[in-house]
């Protein structure tokens, strides 16, 4: 006898499927969907404000993934000259490129055209600002540690195309600004020793400006570029999901399990409308804050420079890098070495592969190598904090240097006093930001410690019976103690003995002493408090009557 139970209809005969479900039939026979999304979509995601820069960054590519397929229908990247005779009047008899013709029929005469380029540029803004901001998160985390490593490599890739990206994005239209951009580019290239003017000659097809440029940045800003980041992006979120998300410590909260909603429906809601709030945004400032107003800053000629020209905000750090280097240089041979060029030029790649290697230092210098799935709270790492801070105060120190000329007519400043102040900030400030926020860290880590020990202050004053007055201390709940406990202290790895039971002096390996000296300086006695232990604690609780 068969234990297959059919269903039947009041005729007996087994009830018909709608098209949709044979649909799902056939889809689910020859894809294996079914399957595929029982193991995926019912996946836990935990729920915290600072895991949304992420979704902001995917946000933003999508939409400007959207906004440049519209703007490819109506814009023609070629650098054959003509004159122009349009809407615009001021322009009118003006020559200028066909690049920066189309651009403006766009802004001008295109219905929309307007709208959706300006939300085209603020969500490449959108989308680097979120890549910074979602790479500190990881980093000040430590959720690059063991498995993501290659994930961390693949949000710095994509962060080091997004600002390619961006550079060749904006010097298609060939207006004055993009064009000094461009020259900029060219410029740094030229000082590349031996075969700077080769590469000059290669890109631009002979002599600045050329007229291959335009047509030969275009198909690598909407095309190969995209392209490869689209692939980055799609081979990120997979490691997303076969990793598992990081989480914050507390009750509940292991290595081993997830905390959140399910992928599907609630995160999936959420992440739906938070992508049109997104864009609601974008759409909203691309409608009321002009940016890049091409027709007013007119096209491009060699022989001039539009007065305070400035790059968007990721590439403002490296023109400033370049416009406060001491004009050095070497004459040898008949050549020129641009030393207050290039040294600018190579310190700028230097300064992004420290960020992508980061992570392997670490994992060297802890030798640590388990699966960390739960994220560190930045007081808890204070060592790492500061070099993120540190990072951040560079940065900001060479965005003050990348417009200078501006700071210097809005508040009335000797530009030479600029320019000192950020060769000096340059070595200065950083190290200063790194000495604040450890001893930041550091305090933040003795209050977390006091807290567990003595409890919350109440606010509340008592007087003892013998005379003393004291302070009542609320004690903490017990998920309140494990969330600022449950972080691990490394040990940092030690030398051992030089001279062994026979005493024969060993001599260590260079590697292994730096590695000493790293560990030290990141885990050692100045570099973390120890947090309370259970037995001080119980005799706390014992000792004190006020507790």
């Amino acid at each position: 006898m068969s234990g297959r139970i059919e269903r039947t209809g009041s005729d007996g005969r087994p009830p018909e499927t709608g098209k949709g479900e044979r649909l799902a039939d056939w889809a689910d026979g020859r894809l294996g969907i079914h399957a595929l999304a029982k193991a995926n979509m019912r996946k836990i995601f935990p729920d915290h404000w600072s895991f949304m820069f992420g979704e902001i960054c995917l946000y933003s590519f999508l939409i400007l993934i959207l906004t440049g397929v519209y703007l490819t229908l109506f814009f023609e990247p070629s650098g054959v000259e003509v004159v122009y005779h349009g809407s615009y009047v001021p322009l009118n008899g003006v020559r200028m490129t066909r690049a920066y013709e189309s651009a403006v029929n766009i802004s001008l005469d295109v219905r929309g055209g307007l709208l959706i380029r300006q939300i085209h540029h603020w969500a490449a803004i959108v989308f680097v600002a979120g890549l910074l901001v979602h790479m500190m998160r990881v980093f000040f985390t430590g959720a690059f540690r063991k498995p993501r490593e290659v994930n961390w490599l693949f949000g710095w890739t994509i962060l080091m195309l997004a600002l390619i990206t961006g550079l060749t994005g904006y010097s298609l239209p060939d207006d004055m600004l993009s064009g000094t951009g461009i020259r900029f580019a060219q410029g740094a290239i030229l000082s590349i020793p031996v075969i700077g003017t080769y590469l000059s000659f290669f890109l631009f097809g002979g002599e600045f400006p050329g007229h291959d440029i335009i047509s030969r940045l275009y198909p690598v800003h909407v095309l190969l570029l995209p392209g490869i980041m689209l692939g980055l992006v799609v081979a990120h979120l997979i490691l997303v999901f076969h990793h598992k998300h990081t989480q914050f410590a507390g009750p509940g909260r292991t290595e081993k399990n997830v905390v959140g909603a399910p992928f599907l429906p609630v995160y999936m809601a959420k992440a739906g409308g938070f992508f049109f709030l997104v864009f609601g945004v974008l759409a909203v400032m691309g409608a009321v804050a002009t940016i890049n107003p091409l027709w007013a800053i007119g096209p491009y000629r060699p022989d001039l420079v539009s007065t305070g020209a400035q790059p968007d905000f990721y590439l403002g750090f490296s023109e400033g890098l370049i416009r406060v280097m001491p004009g050095w240089e070497i004459n040898a041979w008949g050549h020129t070495l641009q030393l207050g060029v290039f040294i600018p030029f190579m310190l700028f790649p230097l300064i992004m592969l420290a960020i992508a290697v980061y992570p392997f230092i670490e994992a060297w210098v802890t030798g640590d190598p388990r699966e960390h799935h739960i994220a560190e709270r930045p007081r808890n790492a204070p060592v790492r904090t500061a070099i993120g801070v540190a990072w951040l105060a560079l940065y900001a120190v060479l965005l003050v240097g990348g417009g200078n000329d501006l700071w210097a007519t809005h508040f009335q400043i000797s530009i030479n006093a600029i320019t000192w102040f950020v060769r000096v900030g340059v070595f200065v400030v950083p190290a200063l930001a790194f000495v604040v926020t450890k001893r930041f860290c550091l305090g933040l880590q003795r209050r977390d410690r006091d807290k567990a020990l003595h409890g919350r202050e109440s606010g509340i004053v008592k007087r003892l019976p013998h005379g003393e007055y004291v302070e009542v201390h609320n004690p903490l709940t017990q998920a309140e103690l494990y969330t600022i406990t449950a972080h691990e202290q490394p040990e940092p790895y030690l030398l051992g003995p030089t001279v062994d039971a026979n005493g024969v002096t060993r001599r260590a390996r260079r590697s292994d002493r730096l590695r000493a000296r790293l560990a030290q300086a990141m885990y050692g006695p100045g570099s973390q408090i120890p947090k309370p232990t259970a037995e001080e604690y119980r005799e706390l609780e014992r000792g004190d009557g006020h507790h």
